[in-house]
């Protein structure tokens, strides 16, 4: 019947409930983010059982806690504990004033696989990694999942329909049009800006560029983000055509909040890899496919990538995009994203 929600549509009602602070089912077991638990929910969390502390690898090895499970660590809750012990394992901010949070004792036995759905659920709506979970009926009116099936639903890849079209003239260049994408799993809608008139039959040069709104609209000083989106414009511009891919995926996928969370750990002093590890997230979480899965809605198989990361190439040509030319996009340092420049070298294999 066409008026049941499908997969993706109770994944994406799963996220939005999880950011509300509303508990979802997982095979099972009951699933709160402990980013917005409240004090009340997690007492009755308590009433039902042993609760365990779903972490990423990432975030348990940073505590010092044992990872027994591929990608996470599962922490058996202290009966004593309360929510800001809870959210001081899930938040790094205060590490270093209250580093020792043990002892932490980490689950090895049992099926690991809801706790793993947990935290890509919680993951996909952009909260802290780190999510509460234990065994329970489920309760009238909660959203049910089954764990497998949220696992590859998320890990797969989302259609991109387009929804609106139209001119939009621009001080960089002015033959330019602005396509509207949005997936069908709920995600934050991607744009493409059209300079000129690129045929559909040579290489264009082509820009992915991630959301920064920082750097975008604010014009922080702490990333090169700004100057290459103006820059990749000016180019196209002067060119007469190029495709430039707008995707939502801020933060290196982690979204504002996190990412806000991860320059202040860099205040701290650990770098930008160290921060996103501290937080629970990889060196990088963005979905490169989005861009491939755009060109080819727009018709272009052939493209110059104007990009300093060779990630973004070898992914464009697994998916069938024929990579002719690595544009450098190089912009100018200034004192406040020099080190996160060396960083993206050393660590993140950009070509700078």
């Amino acid at each position: 019947m066409s008026l049941v929600p499908t997969l993706a549509e109770t994944i994406s009602r799963a996220r939005a409930d999880l950011r509300m602070g509303l508990p979802v089912i997982l095979g099972g077991h009951l699933v709160a983010a402990v980013e917005t638990l409240s004090a009340e929910r997690l007492q009755d969390f308590k009433a039902l059982g042993t609760p365990v502390l779903a972490l990423t690898a990432r975030r348990a090895e940073t505590l010092k806690a044992r990872v027994y499970d591929d990608g996470l660590g599962r922490i058996e809750l202290p009966e004593d504990s309360d929510l800001k012990w809870l959210r001081a394992l899930a938040d790094p901010a205060g590490d270093l004033m209250t580093p020792m949070k043990g002892p932490l004792f980490t689950l090895r036995d049992g099926d690991a696989t809801p706790h793993m759905a947990a935290l890509a659920l919680v993951k996909s709506a952009q909260l802290l990694p780190a999510a509460l979970v234990v065994p329970a009926h489920a309760p009238a009116g909660l959203t049910v999942l089954a764990p497998g099936a949220v696992l590859a639903q998320l890990a797969g890849e989302a259609a991109m329909d387009p929804v609106a079209a139209a001119r939009l003239p621009l001080a960089l260049a002015e033959r330019s049009r602005l396509h509207i994408f949005r997936p069908d799993d709920g995600g934050a809608e991607h744009y493409a800006i059209e300079i000129g008139d690129p045929s559909r039959d040579s290489a264009v040069l082509t820009r992915l560029h991630s959301a920064c709104y920082t750097g975008d609209v604010l014009g922080s000083l702490k990333c090169d983000c700004g100057p290459q989106l103006h820059a990749a414009l000016q180019a196209m511009g002067e060119e007469g055509a190029g495709i430039l891919l707008y995707l939502n995926q801020e933060g290196r996928g982690i979204g504002l909040a996190n990412k806000m969370r991860a320059y202040d750990l860099q205040d701290q002093g650990f770098d930008t890899v160290e921060a996103n590890h501290r937080l629970g997230f990889e060196d990088d979480e963005r979905d490169f496919r989005i861009g491939a899965a755009l060109l080819a809605r727009l018709g272009f198989g052939k493209v110059r990538l104007m990009t300093n990361n060779p990630r973004k190439v070898d992914m464009l040509q697994g998916h069938g995009i024929d990579v002719r030319e690595r544009v450098p996009l190089v912009t100018a340092r200034n004192p406040f994203n020099s080190k996160y420049l060396d960083i993206k070298a050393r660590k993140s294999g950009h070509l700078l």
